[in-house]
């Protein structure tokens, strides 16, 4: 197998492991046997396990953004550009929630871990940034109110991101208020009614 593609095979082996039992409590043992490679092998493609841990997360980044460069493209209505994105991102999570586990774990590693904790917070500036710009984007067309301020818009999208997360940890102790927050923010977002759900 080329290089790239073991590379990646063990990218998705580790993320499925860490997601699952977290950073501390996976070890290059078990990743290694979940790839069908040797320790070795691992470590001709990464220096330690916190390499392999970080190299996770910005896989599943990657991914994440190519998903939601894929949903902002089918949908035609610049108003939904934001809603689309947390849907997208909440179904692709509904049968293996390997994205949100990793990023809530990291936070939590981050206050142990400096490097863990450095690449985070960078790494939220990033997907700040990404959701900033799509706010914009549909600002210009007139699909998000003017007066909408993109930069808080875009945490206040985070927020809800890492709370939908933290509800499902706890069991949907939110999941009958979620269709009125979804609307809430639609609402503020574009100035109208979201259509209901058929």
């Amino acid at each position: 197998m080329p290089g790239g593609e073991r590379r990646a095979v063990i990218e998705e082996a580790a993320g499925k492991l860490f997601s699952e039992r977290g950073y501390s409590g996976t070890t290059l043992d078990q990743i290694a046997a979940a790839s069908r490679v040797t320790k070795p092998v691992l470590y001709r493609h990464f220096n330690s396990k916190r390499d392999l841990y970080l190299a996770c997360l910005e896989a599943t980044w990657a991914g994440v953004r190519a998903m939601w460069e894929e949903a902002i493209a089918a949908e035609q209505d610049p108003s939904l550009w934001i809603a689309t994105m947390g849907r997208s991102f909440i179904e692709s999570e509904a049968e293996r929630p390997v994205i949100s586990n990793l990023w809530v774990q990291a936070i939590a590693e981050g206050s142990e871990d400096a490097v863990i904790g450095a690449y985070m917070k960078e790494h939220m500036r990033e997907v700040h940034a990404y959701t900033t710009a799509v706010i914009r984007r549909a600002q210009e067309t007139g699909g998000i109110e003017a007066e909408r301020d993109p930069d808080a818009e875009a945490w206040i999208f985070i927020a809800l991101g890492l709370l939908t997360m933290a509800d499902r940890v706890l069991d949907g102790v939110m999941r009958e208020s979620w269709p009125a927050i979804r609307a809430s923010r639609l609402r503020w977002l574009t100035g109208r009614d979201p259509e209901p759900l058929v």
